[in-house]
């Protein structure tokens, strides 16, 4: 009698749990767009040059959404549902990220964390400081084509810079003494980012208090990932930036 009841009580446990997997695979194929956008990874397109080298314009990215938790802005519309992050980790420094502008919130940007809660963070002759610390930066090859810095030059100077973590990136020095090669120190508030283009001489960014400033932790959507797709703004696709991944 016991095995009789307990397997009817399994048969019915069974029964609810197929009901409900049966619902959300018929779910899925309206559901998985928004999901997929709203929670996982959303695409986004570069429609500038201020990332570059690392990201050109034309390029086409999926900007991962969990990997720094969820804000309203992370949902479509941005509806106002809740405040503050939920299962939220910060950024670290050398992330590539997209952020809503604090001035404009309906503006989605790019650019990478340089400054963290509490740094200090300064440009001298073009060159980063964090805390007092000049980063290391290595000259290499110039970069040519695209015309990154809208001068018309072939080339452009290009330069490796390495953060006391370890990470490394390109960066782009269009001028020599450009309009924000000098700066006052910036002291990054708790609960805020510092943010930098890549594209030194050619970026509004945390530099610019008026544009851009410090980036609230809540503004962060998420965190650069792979290029899907590249395309120059001459029509020509860049098969070999096709797959590769933002660092």
């Amino acid at each position: 009698m016991t095995l009789v009841q307990e397997t009817g009580r399994r048969s019915r446990r069974w029964g609810k749990i197929l009901l409900i997997v049966a619902a959300v695979v018929l779910a899925i194929p309206i559901l998985s767009p928004v999901v997929f956008r709203s929670l996982l990874f959303q695409p986004f397109s570069i429609p500038a040059r201020s990332m570059a080298p690392t990201l050109l314009e034309g390029d086409y990215l999926f900007t991962s959404k969990f990997a720094y938790g969820y804000t309203h802005y992370s949902f479509p519309f941005s509806p106002r549902l809740f405040s503050g992050r939920i299962l939220g980790s910060e950024p670290a420094r050398g992330d590539v990220v997209v952020f809503r502008m604090p001035k404009d919130d309906r503006v989605d940007y790019i650019k990478r964390v340089v400054g963290l809660p509490g740094d200090r963070i300064q440009m001298k002759a073009g060159q980063l400081y964090i805390n007092d610390v000049a980063m290391v930066r290595e000259r290499l090859p110039d970069f040519a084509g695209e015309d990154p810095c809208g001068n018309d030059k072939p080339t452009t100077r290009r330069w490796r810079e390495t953060l006391p973590s370890g990470v490394s990136y390109e960066t782009l020095d269009c001028i020599d003494n450009g309009f924000y090669d000098n700066t006052n120190v910036y002291t990054v508030p708790a609960g805020h980012f510092f943010m930098l283009g890549d594209n030194r001489d050619n970026s509004t960014d945390s530099r610019v208090m008026s544009a851009v400033g410090y980036i609230p932790l809540e503004n962060i959507i998420g965190r650069a990932g792979l290029i899907f797709y590249s395309r120059s703004p001459t029509g020509t696709v860049r098969t070999e930036r096709i797959g590769s991944r933002v660092h």
